[in-house]
């Protein structure tokens, strides 16, 4: 899952409360489909930064809560405001709920992937790859845990309030 750290980093998902937040604003039809149709309760998803200077795997997140729809789209004061949706009174967009629980011990950066040969399938790695919710295989996910070497997080360690609503 990638987001943009200025705007909802993995820091912010730590320091939600019970390190769990929603995840929404995904406004593509196959990140959308990614989500609802694929993500079930207890699957376990990479959260990685992009638009910064070094894009990078920072940690692992929980689905916690399967697709529902995404309220944003119906909220005109919302930047994830939907007119379709709002015309119909329905969302068309989806949300899942995931819950930080480990945190990479050496972040995976993008150029760290590209470097290797198993990886080079990757999605992520494909030219012209723009999705904010990508599959990745076990074999690749495997990988990318053996360059992070992830450490689970410690009870407390949320204390401020996360900057996405």
């Amino acid at each position: 899952m990638k987001t943009e750290p200025g705007e909802f980093s993995f820091d912010d998902l730590v320091a939600a409360p019970r390190s769990q937040h929603h995840w929404d604003g995904v406004r593509n039809y196959q990140a959308r489909n990614f989500m609802r149709d694929e993500f079930k309760r207890g699957d376990l998803v990479f959260i990685y930064h992009s638009s910064v200077a070094e894009p990078k795997v920072m940690g692992i997140a929980e689905v916690v809560r399967e697709a529902y729809p995404d309220s944003f789209a119906l909220d005109p004061k919302s930047p994830y405001f939907d007119p379709k949706s709002e015309a119909t009174g329905e969302s068309r967009w989806v949300m899942v709920d995931v819950a930080a629980r480990s945190r990479m011990s050496q972040p995976v950066t993008l150029a760290t992937m590209r470097e290797q040969p198993t990886l080079q399938g990757m999605a992520l790695l494909r030219p012209g790859q723009r999705l904010s919710i990508q599959p990745v295989t076990k074999d690749e996910w495997d990988i990318v845990v053996s360059l992070g070497k992830p450490c689970p997080l410690l009870k407390g360690q949320g204390q401020r309030s996360p900057r996405k609503s």
